[in-house]
């Protein structure tokens, strides 16, 4: 059978101070990466299907270590399904490379959703359309940041803004 994300305990944190939506990630370096900063911040990740790799991938495994125990994570089969859980006054905000404004302009607040599409395509245009997007800047000669990493910045950038160090 293996060894399968969905049936493994996970840590419940109330009242977390943002919340990582990864919208259909493809590289599960990637995802094991990022719930490792969840743990690390105990942020909420939510992983919206479909997945570009199986939750029983050793690469997924390896990527998180030991720290899966540690994160609080919730699935959803959808994007609809996780618009259902996302409270009224509570924002979703996206990130793309296509966005006019920096991240930094960004209003977050505890509780705010932050939004990445997957590493190949980024959020689809119709998402894009209903949510507030920003970018990370970049002034190399580079298409985009590694999800993880833009993932990194903007989350310590938040938390700190918000006064949580």
């Amino acid at each position: 059978m293996g060894w399968n994300l969905l049936n493994i305990s996970h840590k419940v944190i109330e009242d977390p101070p943002l919340h990582i939506v990864l919208y259909q990630p493809e590289i599960p370096y990637n995802t094991g990466n990022i719930a490792r900063l969840c743990a690390a911040t105990m942020l909420r990740l939510h992983l919206i299907f479909p997945l570009g790799f199986s939750v029983n991938n050793r690469y997924l495994k390896r990527a998180g270590l030991d720290y899966w125990e540690e994160v609080d994570i919730r699935y959803h089969k959808s994007y609809d399904e996780f618009l259902k859980i996302v409270p009224d006054n509570i924002f979703i905000i996206g990130f793309s490379v296509h966005a006019k404004r920096p991240y930094t302009e960004a209003k977050v607040t505890p509780g705010t959703y932050l939004m990445f599409g997957p590493e190949t395509r980024g959020l689809p245009q119709d998402i894009k359309n209903t949510i507030p997007c920003y970018r990370i800047p970049i002034w190399g000669k580079v298409r985009s940041l590694n999800l993880s990493t833009s993932v990194g910045i903007v989350v310590y950038h938040y938390l700190y803004s918000m006064g949580y160090f």
